[in-house]
């Protein structure tokens, strides 16, 4: 089958390549999928889609033009897709559910270690031959209390880790998960759980019930000076009352591998242009945040796996007309 792969990098063309073998013919394009770049799909049977590419109706009616009948998406998340037009396209979606879930569980952990010991100053301090130690103070993970929200293979990830450092682990999700229990963590209502975490951290998927979870009002119920992390979706976060929070003391350090207004930045090098996002600019003017660019999931093993499942959903659908991980609207709900 022809594929026309958007949103490509090396990287990704490499492991695609090496899944797909001699099955199907890969088209990379650089390009993000957008309505403006949908006709390059043209000839292609599918599309591979990534998580900044936008799947809306205008895109969706353009494939049915072409003929393309499936998107595959080679992310777990699906937020980027209308699937309510692909259903009226007639056209599939599917997605990789799980890839390495402790890339993301161990990457979200590195921002609370950086974080919390200020490793991400002391090397540029030391780089510039500054080996004071004021303002680099941390505190023990052991015995602290983390709040852990979405119990999902990412999360449970999480716990396992911070279980080894001696924390105490709160989890919320609305489906528990029953390896939550058995690692020792506990189940309690989101509330309680902002009230009592010094970390909190997310792994939700970015859902209308989602969106915006962490407001002004969630941070106000939070413990003063409470580190916040979050390596799901930049949604989740209203990112404006974050600023607020760190402004005020409310947050005591901020990690994101994630950003609500992340497309039109991760990903590229813009080291040669100025960032026109006046709220991402302010974050990076603390101190204690530590943003890096969704780059949790980028560790040769989920790449693998990613490329792995997605060639899978293409030759499963190719063969019975269905994919193997197919998103329906039922996912929405």
């Amino acid at each position: 089958m022809d594929v026309t792969v958007f949103s490509t990098k090396p990287y990704d063309r490499a492991f695609l390549d090496a899944a797909a073998g001699t099955r199907h013919r890969l088209h990379h394009l650089e390009a993000r999928l957008s309505p403006a770049t949908a006709v390059l799909a043209k000839g292609a049977g599918a599309v591979c889609a990534f998580v900044n590419d936008t799947v809306d109706a205008a895109v969706l009616a353009e494939f049915q033009r072409l003929g393309v009948g499936l998107v595959a998406l080679r992310s777990a998340g699906f937020n980027n897709v209308d699937l309510a037009a692909a259903k009226g396209a007639g056209i599939a979606v599917a997605r990789v559910p799980a890839y390495s879930p402790e890339a993301v569980a161990e990457h979200t952990v590195a921002l609370i270690l950086a974080l919390n010991r200020n490793i991400h100053r002391a090397y540029a301090r030391v780089r510039e031959g500054n080996f004071a130690l004021e303002g680099l103070m941390g505190f023990n993970l052991h015995g602290r209390t983390v709040g852990v929200v979405g119990t999902g293979r990412i999360g449970v990830g999480v716990i396992r880790i911070l279980m080894g450092f001696g924390c105490r682990v709160l989890a919320f999700d609305p489906f528990p998960n029953p390896e939550t229990a058995a690692l020792g963590a506990t189940y309690v209502p989101l509330a309680e759980l902002l009230a009592a975490a010094e970390i909190v951290s997310l792994h939700c998927p970015l859902t209308p019930e989602t969106h915006h979870l962490v407001d002004a009002g969630a941070i106000a119920t939070m413990k003063r000076g409470v580190m916040l992390i979050n390596t799901s979706r930049g949604g989740i976060v209203d990112t404006r009352a974050v600023v607020d929070g760190l402004k005020d003391g409310a947050i005591g350090h901020l990690g994101l591998d994630v950003y609500e207004e992340e497309a039109d930045l991760f990903f590229e090098d813009l080291s040669d242009h100025v960032i026109r996002d006046d709220v991402f600019a302010r974050l990076q003017t603390f101190p204690n945040v530590l943003i890096t660019g969704h780059q949790g999931f980028f560790t040769a093993e989920a790449l693998s796996a990613i490329a792995e499942t997605t060639m899978a959903n293409i030759t499963a659908f190719e063969e019975t007309g269905e994919a193997l991980h197919p998103v329906t609207m039922a996912h929405r709900a």
